[in-house]
């Protein structure tokens, strides 16, 4: 299914050609006589449809977006695989407070520190001994490794591995409309060239229209309105032309910008193939379904969010962690039934070392289980997203489908239509030469042939892009 990146660029490319076309009915005479050369083609450097395409999956800015979001997601799978890796930390304190000591029971919390004080005197002789400050410092260097995590990190990996699917999916889709974009840029390349030629070929037989025009008054044979009249027709053909060539420019920027190229233009280098037969429609259904990759993303975002709930779980069960620290510590304040340090505990002269095993265990967590009963919720909703893709998807798919068809059947007629434009031209510039026919007659006929030429040019364009548009929605290029 197309999405914003390739939309724009089909619009725009549309109206380009369409623009041109309308040239041909309603383009106002310019003032003077029309310019006799050829109009003048800016080059530009000229690619084929493959080197488009690899180059806009090397060098699209969209692409390269999504590529580094892929990237970006597997830095963050990575983060709680690092649980396994060991933890070591250090720490250095002095401080200055009282060490009144009591039994009172405290709880440990993450808000608020509360210094141990435990082993002084709990009733000092002086009566201001409650508020008198002791030193106290503390040097320690220690670590911690995860012995067992009861699943905890392998739910968690595998939340995180399920976003770089998520990411990959989205990847595949931009990759997808940029190569839709180059298409119809470059398809639009090539019918707006055929619209110049036609404006071309059209400007230089008004042109030996006017100088037959011209040679029969001058003789005589011929009335001056019919001069005027292959004047005024001539000079509308100019002005046709020269909206042409704005034409191909515009499209050549296009395609550039398409490409992600650095050239400020790019010219096709050659007229695409004819665009490939379509496979039946129920195929067609199948195969989408088994590789567009806007559906495979909703998938895999359900999958993400049922791990993600898994995960939410997890963290529910115990952990077992290994920790050793080695330390040393002082403290200045008067022991119970003992002499205190001479250097009053500005130096942290005690030595100690620890290793054990600490087993925590959340038995229940009401905010953990909120989370999870949310994570729950969101699944139902990833799971309502993917039918609304399926059956988006399939109206995409049948839509498309119809578009190659129509634009298909179309082109017999539109070719049946040109060759009778040529013919009936034929014979109007055959009485005109005779002296049977006017002006009016042939610039009619040649409005006719030139209006035909440009509606198969644009038919032969709109099977191109419907094709690339069914291939998209398919996902051909995956």
């Amino acid at each position: 299914m197309p999405s914003s990146h390739a939309r724009p660029l089909c619009a725009a490319l549309t109206l380009l050609c369409a623009a041109s076309s309308v040239a041909w009915a309603g383009a106002p005479s310019a003032p003077g006589s029309a310019g006799e050369a050829a109009l003048p083609i800016p080059s530009a450097r000229a690619v084929t449809l493959p080197e488009a395409l690899a180059y806009a999956r090397a060098h699209q800015p969209a692409v390269r977006a999504a590529l580094a979001r892929i990237a970006e997601e597997r830095a963050n799978a990575a983060v709680p695989r690092a649980a396994w890796y060991p933890f070591l930390g250090a720490t250095a304190q002095v401080l200055e407070g009282t060490a009144n000591n009591t039994t009172a029971s405290t709880f440990g919390t993450e808000v608020v520190d509360l210094p141990r004080i435990g082993g002084t005197r709990s009733n000092p002789t002086a009566a201001d001994g409650r508020w008198r400050p002791y030193a106290s410092t503390l040097a320690a260097i220690g670590g911690s490794q995860e012995v067992f995590d009861f699943g905890r990190i392998a739910a968690a990996s595998a939340a995180a591995d399920a976003q770089v699917t998520v990411a990959q999916r989205a990847a595949d889709a931009v990759a997808l409309d940029v190569a839709l974009g180059v298409e119809e840029a470059y398809f639009a390349v090539n019918a707006a060239k055929s619209i110049l030629r036609s404006a071309q070929q059209a400007y230089e037989r008004a042109q030996v229209h006017r100088d037959f025009a011209q040679a029969g008054v001058r003789s005589g044979l011929r009335s001056p309105i019919e001069l005027t009249r292959a004047e005024a027709d001539l000079t509308r053909f100019d002005t046709a032309r020269i909206r042409a060539l704005g034409g191909v420019t515009a499209a050549e920027a296009v395609l550039a910008a398409a490409v992600g190229a650095p050239d400020p233009a790019l010219d096709a280098a050659n007229v695409p193939t004819t665009p490939r037969e379509l496979p039946a429609l129920a195929d067609a259904l199948r195969a989408a379904e088994a590789k567009e990759p806007q559906l495979q993303a909703a998938i895999a975002s359900l999958r993400a969010q049922e791990q993600q709930t898994r995960a939410i779980g997890a963290s529910m069960r115990p952990d077992l962690q290994l920790s050793a620290t080695i330390s040393g510590r002082a403290g200045g304040a008067p022991p119970n039934g003992a002499d205190a340090r001479t250097i009053n505990g500005f130096v942290p002269e005690v030595p100690n070392w620890d290793v054990g095993l600490v087993l925590a265990w959340p038995l229940y967590d009401p905010v953990i289980a909120a989370r999870r009963d949310a994570s729950r919720a969101v699944e139902q909703v990833r799971r309502e997203q993917i039918d609304l893709q399926r059956e988006q998807l399939v109206a995409t798919v049948e839509r498309a489908y119809v578009s190659v068809d129509v634009a298909r059947r179309a082109l017999p007629s539109l070719q049946r239509e040109v060759e009778a434009a040529q013919a009936n031209y034929a014979q109007a510039d055959a009485r005109f030469k005779a002296g049977m026919g006017t002006s009016v007659e042939l610039a009619d006929a040649e409005a006719l042939r030139t209006d035909a030429e440009i509606r198969l040019t644009m038919g032969v364009f709109d099977l191109a892009k419907a094709r690339a548009g069914f291939g998209r929605a398919l996902a051909e290029n995956l």
